[in-house]
């Protein structure tokens, strides 16, 4: 089977995408560690796995559709009305305007092993910092990848409560996991 090359259209349909949030102060015991999965995003995606310097990579996330997944650790289990609560939060800590987006554009990928990197630029609430993703190729056209981000980098204050003493901590964790073969093509 030979990899897709062209034009492709990434989503909800042909990967997931995840954040990981962590814990910290002196109640971090209280609380949760995070998985929250968006459930609303979309990427356009040049490849051609002969020619890394044309690949192109753009993806746009709707901030409005995070979810929590689940919760670990925590001195209860995580409930209903828990997830339905830090949602809200979300919302209202990330909502800026009608559609709140993030958006990351690719300016090279980087072959290395089993993997490599793809550099480009993270754009949150009009605030461009550069972010590095780490892919590593899969099964057949399998990509998976992490990222870290920091929320105050964006302007965006890390949510804290219990006066101070639980709070999320600034650097959160991006996950995705692509499957290029369930990618939509585009154009041909």
């Amino acid at each position: 089977m030979t990899a897709p090359v062209g034009r492709l259209r990434v989503g909800p349909g042909s990967g997931h995408l995840i954040i990981r949030t962590r814990r910290e102060g002196l109640a971090a015991k209280v609380g949760h560690d995070l998985t929250i999965d968006v459930t609303t995003w979309s990427g356009d995606l040049t490849h051609d796995p002969n020619d890394l310097g044309a690949t192109t990579l753009a993806v746009t996330v709707d901030l409005s559709s995070l979810s929590v997944r689940e919760g670990s650790g925590g001195a209860l289990p995580l409930t209903d009305r828990d997830r339905k609560e830090i949602n809200a939060t979300m919302r209202r800590i990330l909502g800026s305007g009608a559609s709140p987006t993030a958006m990351f554009v690719a300016s090279r990928a980087i072959a290395s092993g089993d993997g490599g990197s793809v550099d480009g630029t993270l754009t949150i609430h009009g605030t461009d910092r550069p972010l590095r993703l780490a892919v590593v190729h899969g099964d057949a056209h399998r990509y998976r990848g992490t990222a870290t981000v920091t929320q105050s980098a964006f302007g965006i204050k890390p949510y804290s409560g219990m006066f101070g003493t639980l709070k999320v901590r600034d650097e959160v964790q991006i996950e995705f996991d692509v499957d290029l073969d369930a990618a939509e093509r585009v154009g041909s």
